[in-house]
């Protein structure tokens, strides 16, 4: 997990609405039933069995994807993408959502 100090220099605030468009409506609805978290500096898109997408804004202006796993407390990073320019996120965060291909 990041500290405080190191995630507000890696990450900023991003426009979730924008984001979500750039990610596209449709990959929404196909990584998670269109269910959405929306954060400060990104989305979280919930999967299923515990796994979520997570892309958030990184301070270069590209995008961090993250394949999570979470139970209970504990959350475990399976696999990121960094620097994923806003026309490849949409694909990135469908390839994240599929986990059994990992």
């Amino acid at each position: 997990m990041t500290t405080d100090t190191e995630f507000h220099t890696t990450y900023r605030d991003c426009d979730t609405r924008e984001l979500i468009a750039q990610i596209g409506r449709g990959n929404v609805l196909a990584i998670s039933g269109g269910r959405v978290i929306h954060r400060p500096t990104g989305v979280t898109l919930p999967v299923a069995h515990g796994y979520h997408v997570s892309v958030d804004l990184a301070a270069n202006d590209t995008y961090t994807v993250q394949r999570l796993f979470k139970r209970g407390a504990k959350v475990w990073v399976k696999k990121e993408w960094t620097e994923v320019y806003c026309d490849e996120v949409g694909e990135i965060a469908y390839q994240a959502s599929c986990y059994l291909d990992a």
